[in-house]
């Protein structure tokens, strides 16, 4: 199955010299962290409030509670390991063919495959700060802290995930669009570009392959030269 579009997959990536992967959630379903929008994403479960309000700035501020109950069971998986996908996009760095990985997920899955120039548009799990004295916190003091995690100085502890109603990083920005920009080749992989801003960063690639590996169908028509409706990790760890 899928022999076909491996084999020109394995051609577009040969005749590259610096490609970029923009990915989602679906990248990391693989590695059994769930997603919010499939038929059994975070979004179809049924919560006193949607997931789109609890992990939202306001909520957060208002009902710190609230969020750490679901944020650190829904949201945090550090035993995850990294899946084909990710570590066939840190092998295609180290070849010198990959020049940047542009996530949406926040679970470093990227760097732990060993992939170094991860740009990470919704921040990260194991980035966690002081809201008063700005001390770095790991992913694990925070996951193992009963309620709200506390800095020993008393302030709330905040992970460094962009919430709704925060903007995104404007350096973090800047660079995934130059990245986009300077590609040769685009993969776009496990996201079905239904959120934004980060999905309207693809319309600055004027690159000569553009490829989507998804498997559901994207939320807007980018003109690919070659879909696949396939797991991401099931594709990429078959080329090399």
């Amino acid at each position: 199955m899928y022999e076909k579009e491996v084999e020109q997959l394995q051609n577009i990536i040969d005749d590259s010299k610096r490609i970029v992967f923009f990915g989602g959630a679906g990248v990391s379903t693989e590695s059994n962290i769930p997603d919010f929008r499939s038929a059994d994403g975070l979004y179809q479960q049924k919560y006193k409030y949607s997931p789109e309000q609890i992990v939202s700035h306001s909520f957060f501020v208002r009902n710190p509670e609230g969020f750490y109950e679901f944020y650190k069971e829904k949201m945090m998986f550090l035993d995850a390991k990294p899946n084909a996908a990710h570590l066939k996009l840190a092998e295609l760095e180290e070849a010198g063919k990959l020049t940047a990985v542009i996530t949406q997920n926040i679970d470093g899955l990227h760097q732990a495959a060993g992939s170094k120039n991860v740009l990470e548009l919704h921040g990260s799990i194991h980035r966690n700060y002081c809201m008063k004295c700005h001390k770095f916190y790991d992913a694990a003091y925070v996951k193992n802290a009963s309620g709200i995690p506390r800095c020993t100085c008393g302030g709330m502890i905040k992970p460094d995930v962009v919430l709704y109603e925060e903007g995104l990083d404007s350096d973090v920005i800047s660079r995934s669009i130059k990245a986009i920009s300077e590609a040769d080749t685009l993969i776009i992989g496990g996201t079905s570009l239904i959120v934004y801003p980060a999905a309207g960063f693809i319309d600055y690639f004027r690159g000569k392959h553009l490829v989507v590996i998804n498997k559901s169908a994207t939320a807007r028509e980018v003109g690919a030269k070659l879909t696949i409706a396939a797991p991401i990790g099931e594709i990429l760890g078959r080329v090399h």
